[in-house]
């Protein structure tokens, strides 16, 4: 009992202390991870002083060492992010105190739109345009920047009420793109003071510009970030079915990582959803063509200009988060190699320029968690295999040993980022999420590093028909050949008896636990490869909302389960039958036609019929915010329920 008795005070001191703390109290979180830091570097310590062979040049020597120099370098970029969670800011009350501060100006600065956009569809880019010309605020001019020269699209911006500008080349890509269009608008009679960019799949809320706009009070601010929200689920969600009890992986950055960041001023641009003072812009060159994220690296050069980057953690639009698994390593091994293009540019984090310290640790930090953290996770994969069948280990240690320093490190760790993410951090989904990236990572982090130059930008692909079963084979065979080989291995070291021979009986329970706990991992990331058909051509949000229903000289009042712009479902007896057609009466929008598409005894579906003159009054109503899911405490019962669930399905 005596091994568990830090681990012990580690839990009963949670248990006692943590439901009295606020976890956006600086003190409270600045002791919560001191211990874990202090814990973190007892168990490293520990590593190096008592469970490593003598340095040699040996396999099972070099092996062992090689571990754990990988072990020790991810723990720096942890301990770095520690520090950094120690702190949070809020700046919500400070846009609300300085909305007169924008009222008294003599007149209300101009501010134009730009919708960066390359092969998005028309569905897509309808949404981003509606929501673009709904935002709430006088003179607002909204740009279609299209780097695909599309016809159609020109027509459509003419349609809408929008500005279409394009260009003869697509150099620099989306960076490119945007600068050309603040060149072309510096030239016109009436320049705009800001700019807000917008991915193509990004819709922006009314409130967007009232709410960004009275951070820029201070005159160095020159960008304000906001955070990306999704209205549609990840892969690890869809194809796990777990997006009612699981939130988009993007979470934990976004409304955790980049306040911290923001209160240690290392806050930066995200490429949409922002807002840049043109002044600060011009003073930095314009955007930065030297890194395929080019969102970071112009922070970078805006602090190099003495302007500042600052986060509203206030969900002000929503896009798509990309819908099937290419897409999603696609877009993580492109944010990968524009941090490696950085770290080998002149605004790398051990440069000699002008470079705030706390965006060389930022840096620092972004650097290990790709190039540390990534190969470490292969390394955990690969450990238990390698035993099984070698017998080499990456350390020696009585079983009691590493429940006297491993456990109390992990579980301090696990539950301080539980208690102050709201149990966003969970143990085998965090792992899950990052096996999936691993392969992207490990490929954009030797490339990015060996050669920084020449690398092609990659688009995130967005839209599109999802109707059928796709299996992602190349990656489902990954996994599912380390999870075979694990297994493979557990089976050959009982039936050949060649592992207990090698390793007291403690230290074999401990590398069974391991390969059981990665096996689990990668069939969870094998089943996030078979990607779930999405038959809905239109993302359907939940809402309590009462409607009016007129069929046959009825008026039946009821509630609403869900809505699109496409249709609804109806928590009432079906008036009619299949293909019936009712009247629908939706607040803000008026009486449109619908036809009866699903009826039960309980509720019916309706699709709506004849609307395109209500379409953009459609898009306005239901992505204007009020029917996003709101953030929400995730609950590891519920969790496990739908993982159980999913398995049995």
């Amino acid at each position: 009992m005596e091994n568990f008795g830090l681990t012990a005070l580690v839990v009963g001191g949670a248990i006692l202390l943590l439901p009295f703390l606020d976890s956006r109290d600086e003190r409270a979180r600045t002791a919560l991870f001191a211990v874990c830091i202090a814990l973190t570097w007892r168990y490293v310590g520990w590593r190096f002083l008592a469970t490593l062979p003598p340095l040699a040049l040996r396999v099972d020597s070099l092996y062992a060492w090689g571990f754990w120099l990988v072990e020790a370098l991810a723990n720096i970029g942890w301990t770095l992010g520690f520090v950094t969670l120690a702190r949070t800011r809020d700046r919500s009350r400070e846009a609300t105190d300085n909305t007169a501060w924008l009222e008294r100006r003599e007149r209300p600065p101009r501010v134009d739109v730009l919708i960066a956009t390359f092969n998005e569809d028309a569905g897509v880019l309808t949404r981003s345009i509606v929501g673009a010309l709904a935002i709430d605020w006088p003179g607002t001019r909204v740009w279609v920047l299209d780097d695909g020269r599309r016809p159609w699209l020109a027509e459509l911006c003419a349609s809408k009420g929008a500005n279409y500008l394009t260009r003869p080349d697509n150099r620099d890509a989306k960076a490119g793109n945007i600068n050309h269009a603040v060149d072309f608008l510096r030239d016109r009679p009436d320049p705009p003071e800001f700019v807000a960019t917008f991915d193509a799949d990004f819709v922006a809320q009314p409130e967007f510009l009232r709410r960004t706009l009275p951070l820029f009070h201070a005159a160095d601010v020159g960008v304000v970030q906001t955070p990306q929200h999704f209205f549609n689920r990840d892969p690890i969600q869809s194809n796990l079915l777990i997006g009612h009890v699981w939130p988009d992986e993007q979470r934990f950055f976004f409304d955790h990582v980049m306040q911290s960041k923001d209160a240690w001023g290392a806050a930066f641009y995200c490429g949409t959803s922002s807002v840049i003072r043109v002044r600060a812009l011009e003073e930095a060159g314009g955007f930065p063509t030297e890194s395929v994220t080019e969102d970071f690296l112009l922070t970078l050069e805006l602090e190099r200009h003495r302007w500042r980057t600052v986060y509203l953690n206030e969900q002000l639009s929503a896009g798509l988060a990309p819908e099937g698994m290419q897409e999603y390593v696609t877009q993580r091994g492109r944010w990968c190699l524009g941090l490696m293009q950085i770290v080998r540019s002149p605004l790398g984090p051990l440069s000699r320029g002008r470079l705030p310290l706390a965006y060389r640790i930022s840096l620092l930090d972004a650097l290990l968690y790709w190039a540390a953290s990534f190969p470490f996770k292969l390394l955990c994969l690969l450990v238990p295999i390698i035993y099984w069948f070698t017998g080499l280990t990456v350390g020696t240690a009585p079983a009691a040993e590493i429940l006297r320093y491993f456990v109390p490190y992990y579980a301090a760790v696990m539950i301080t980022l539980y208690w102050v993410t709201g149990g966003l951090v969970q143990p085998i989904l965090t792992d899950v999420s990052h096996v999936l990236t691993m392969p992207a990572a490990l490929r954009a982090t030797v490339g990015g590093l060996l050669r920084p130059r020449g690398r092609r930008f990659e688009v995130t692909q967005k839209g599109g028909r999802r109707d059928r079963v796709r299996v992602q084979w190349a990656m489902l065979g990954r996994f599912g050949l380390l999870a075979g080989l694990t297994l493979a291995g557990m089976l050959y070291g009982s039936l050949a008896d060649y592992a207990p021979g090698r390793q007291p009986v403690g230290s074999i329970a401990i590398i069974l636990f391991w390969s059981v706990y990665n096996i689990i991992v990668l069939l969870l990331a094998m089943s996030v490869c078979i990607e779930l058909p999405r038959y809905r051509r239109e993302e359907r949000f939940r809402t309590s909302e009462l409607v009016s229903v007129i069929a046959g000289g009825r008026v039946l009042r009821a509630a609403l389960a869900d809505i699109s712009a496409g249709g609804a479902h109806i928590l009432a007896p079906s008036p009619g039958r299949r293909d019936d057609i009712v009247a629908v009466r939706l607040d803000g929008i008026g009486e449109l036609a619908a036809r009866i598409v699903a009826a039960s005894d309980s509720s019916f579906a309706i699709e709506f019929v004849d609307a395109e003159a209500a379409r953009d009054a459609l898009i306005r109503k239901v992505f204007s915010g009020r029917y996003y899911p709101r953030e929400r405490e995730v609950r590891g019962r519920r969790l496990l329920r739908a993982l159980v669930a999913r398995a049995l399905r």
